[in-house]
């Protein structure tokens, strides 16, 4: 950047945080604007592209709101839980507290570096004893209102990791983290019931401000179905149990029913001579993961129990079979199955040469092959032969109620958020074991319950915090007597589910937040991060806040009012970055060659921000050009206004320049504030090849100039902080362009006294010619017919017809 770069970038970072001129003015809360990026994890020792992707054109965004009178919260910290900080320990024997805090100083350095507006009086790092206090307090009310449980469950098990893994963290089979296939494993562990809010989560989708893939993608993940729950009996037995069905209305039509290998009544109804073939095919099935046993490809196999169940509908007896396209995580870990009408089954019952029974014809009555999966009307279904899919279902329904064998029911694919989790650098969950008073929970006045440093965490799937006596062994808070504590740690998400309530009373000791202070400054007005949260972090979020307003601690329903994900940048090959393809960016190397606000304008003009891109040197070579071009187009304008002797008439000149002036002013604004951060600057590029044409004028309105100029760095401050300010000062200006308000766009002046018009000959452009705006379409044609060029081209030709096209061009017709 000319003769500036990081000399200048420090020079204003030291400015900016000797006035504290963006502290945060907790008084003034009528224009709060709470902006916030998804805080990052210190797991190495530098920035990467995708951060400063992540926060540098959002802080453009929240300097331009600045500008136009907001008070802006723009708080940083630091998510400092977690797996890779204790598998970089297990690697290299370096504690994970000592990596983490060492990776947070100089992440907070490069940050720094960056000239954001960050709040950083307000800062959180969730390993912090101070943090992880409020986190387990969290934990202890869930527990008291009921949303905290323990229960034996089998749960998802990352073999590499040695962990156990939420649901939304399987994904394709495997761990979304490390990528191992993940298997089953039967254990005792801590949910939090999530389910409790699913209508809650799935209704208030609609009144979001976020991507519609991202409320799409959480609808399916919550996966709400208005079906029934019909009781079968098993023959000659006490036992039962139950199915849910969306298409209750073809219950007649069921000639088989199907267990998961792992339902615990499998056991109780497999006849003596059947059990070595289910034992068999019990184990094959643990063997498999859950995307292997849901495949549609893959072909179905099955054991049959030798049991029975009565058709509640019509009393038949159809086999109990056990297959592994049952799973015992999802419904009641049973299905009705009806062949006739559902592929799965079909396919199931054509290898093991089951009924198929017919009971939905298409309503016009055509005969139709099976299986038929549509809607239609019943047959071969005794008294509700006739009815049309949705009566039926009622009548179905009413039926089974009498009786107790059924009801109408909402099912949803979400499950509770399973939180335990057998690693070390976590969040110590607050609960003790006694042999007298049970399950007991850490009195608050005793928290946090810290994490020790001195404890042997190298993984054999069991806690490391198991291991150390010191931590185990604890007083009942009840009876004072030996109890143990709880080993388990808890997920990093649910540090993250609540980290943005923290921010705005982030020094506050006696509590986790000041429900005073909170209800004022949240929801957050714009969130900005990946999409790969949507299901995870996101959720879990508006679960917190949900479950605090119930609480009483809340006020609002939502924690996030508009969401914004930002695109991921690639390497030069086109690659997603890793050190393995050796295709990463490192943002240092620019920022010292050309500048940080060079590096934060090419990631905005370079890529649309939604969708990211592949990093190109050309392209920010580009853009270091068009800043030595605005810094030359300044200094000749600020020498110009210093020489004096210009003139004091608004001639054709300075109307044109003040047309792309407030052209720019209008289009910064307004793609600004969307985001579309590329756009914006190509308005900004477009006023300075207007300035540099004026600046060509012999005879100069000085007054106007400066006007124009110092709008010109008003509109360019938010996307070059460091130069803006320098330009600023140039230009005579003792205070900082921070403190100025933000540009307004004059329509008047988007009208130009004239307009340009292309011409054209049987379509081919001959010349171009100025007109007056509002001359009328006889006026132009005549302007058109009689310019010169024009009358060369048309010469001894004859003109069959002129179309014109109001403030754009006129296409004459010649034979």
């Amino acid at each position: 950047m000319g003769n500036y770069g990081t000399a200048v970038d420090k020079k204003w970072q030291e400015k900016w945080e000797k006035e504290e001129l963006y502290k945060f003015n907790p008084e003034n809360l009528d224009k709060k604007l709470y902006t916030l990026e998804m805080f990052s994890y210190p797991s190495g020792s530098q920035l990467h592209a995708g951060h400063w992707f992540n926060y540098g054109p959002v802080d453009t965004w929240a300097r331009l709101k600045r500008m136009q009178g907001y008070n802006v919260f723009q708080p940083m910290g630091f998510d400092a839980f977690g797996l890779p900080a204790e598998n970089f320990a297990i690697k290299t024997g370096i504690h994970p507290q000592d990596s983490t805090y060492k990776n947070i100083k100089t992440m907070e350095e490069q940050l720094k570096a960056m000239g954001a507006m960050f709040n950083w009086e307000s800062e959180v790092v969730t390993c912090d004893p101070e943090y992880y206090k409020w986190t387990q307090w969290l934990f202890l009310q869930l527990y008291k209102k009921g949303l905290a449980y323990r229960k034996n469950a089998p749960v998802n098990w990352c073999p590499s990791c040695n962990t156990v893994l939420a649901n939304e963290q399987v994904v394709d089979g495997a761990c979304e983290r490390c990528n191992t296939e993940v298997t089953k494993k039967e254990l005792t562990q801590w949910f939090l019931k999530i389910t409790d809010y699913a209508d809650e989560l799935l209704d208030k989708l609609d009144d979001l401000d976020w991507p519609e893939k991202t409320v799409a993608m959480q609808k399916h993940w919550i996966g709400r179905s208005t079906g029934a729950e019909v009781t079968f009996k098993v023959k000659n037995s006490d036992l039962s149990f139950d199915v849910f069905t969306t298409r209750v209305d073809t219950l007649n039509g069921v000639t088989y029913v199907v267990l998961a290998p792992e339902n615990k009544l499998v056991d109780k109804l497999t006849a003596d001579e059947n059990k070595a073939a289910v034992e068999e095919y019990k184990e094959l099935a643990a063997k498999q993961s859950e995307i292997e046993r849901q495949s549609i490809t893959k072909e179905k196999t099955g054991v049959f129990t030798g049991s029975y169940a009565i058709n509640p509908i019509n009393g038949r007896e159809v086999p109990i079979w056990i297959s592994d396209y049952v799973l015992a995580t999802y419904g009641t870990g049973a299905v009705m199955a009806v062949p006739a009408h559902d592929e799965r089954d079909f396919a199931f019952a054509t290898k093991f040469n089951l009924p198929i029974e017919r009971v939905i014809a298409a309503k016009k009555g055509e005969e139709t092959e099976l299986p038929y999966c549509e809607h239609g009307v019943l047959v071969n279904s005794g008294e509700f032969d006739g009815l049309e899919t949705a009566e039926a279902k009622e009548k179905i329904v009413e039926k089974l109620a009498s009786q107790n064998l059924g009801s109408m029911k909402v099912n949803f694919r979400l499950r509770d958020w399973l939180v335990s989790r057998q690693r070390y650098w976590g969040a110590p969950i607050p609960m003790i074991y006694c042999d007298k008073c049970g399950t007991v929970p850490v009195p608050e006045d005793q928290l946090p319950v810290k994490l020790p440093y001195d404890v042997e965490f190298a993984p054999d799937g069991k806690s490391p915090l198991a291991k150390s006596e010191e931590f185990k062994k604890c007083t009942c808070p009840q009876c004072g007597g030996e109890a143990t504590r709880e080993c388990d740690t808890l997920d990093t998400f649910v540090c993250s589910s609540w980290y943005y309530l923290r921010y705005p009373d982030s020094k506050n000791s006696e509590k986790a937040f000041d429900p005073e202070i909170i209800n004022k400054m949240l929801p957050v007005d714009k969130y900005v991060g990946g999409p790969e949260h949507a299901c995870m972090h996101l959720l879990y979020a508006r679960f917190i806040t949900k479950a605090l307003r119930d609480m009483g601690y809340l006020t609002f329903d939502e924690p996030f009012t508009s969401l914004t994900h930002q695109g991921l940048i690639l390497g030069p090959d086109g690659l997603k970055m890793s050190k393995s393809k050796g295709n990463t960016i490192s943002p240092d190397d620019y920022i010292k060659q050309h500048g940080s606000d060079v590096f934060r304008m090419y990631l905005m003009f370079g890529f649309a921000y939604t969708e990211g891109g592949a990093w190109s040197d050309d392209g920010i070579k580009s853009v270091a050009r068009f800043v030595d071009r605005i810094e030359r187009t300044l200094d000749s304008a600020n020498e110009a206004i210093k020489a004096g002797n210009g003139k004091s008439t608004i001639d054709k000149a300075e109307k044109e320049l003040n047309f792309w002036r407030h052209t720019a002013i209008k289009g910064v604004s307004e793609d600004g504030d969307k985001m579309q951060f590329n756009t914006a600057i190509a308005r900004m590029m477009e006023f300075v090849n207007a300035l540099s044409k004026y600046m060509q004028e012999e005879t100069k309105n000085l007054d106007f100039l400066k006007e124009v100029i110092l709008d010109f760095i008003r509109l360019l401050a938010p996307f070059a902080p460091h130069f803006s300010e320098e330009q600023w000062n140039l230009a005579g200006n003792a205070t900082s362009v921070f403190n100025e308000a933000w540009p307004t766009f004059d329509p008047k002046a988007l009208v130009k006294d004239e307009v340009e018009i292309a011409i054209q000959i049987n379509g081919k452009i001959k010349n171009r010619i100025n007109v007056a705006s509002d001359l009328d379409e006889e006026g132009i044609k005549a302007a058109a017919l009689n310019d010169d060029v024009i009358k060369q081209n048309t010469e001894g030709k004859t003109v069959v017809k002129v179309i014109v096209i109001k403030g754009r061009l006129v296409n004459i017709v010649v034979k």
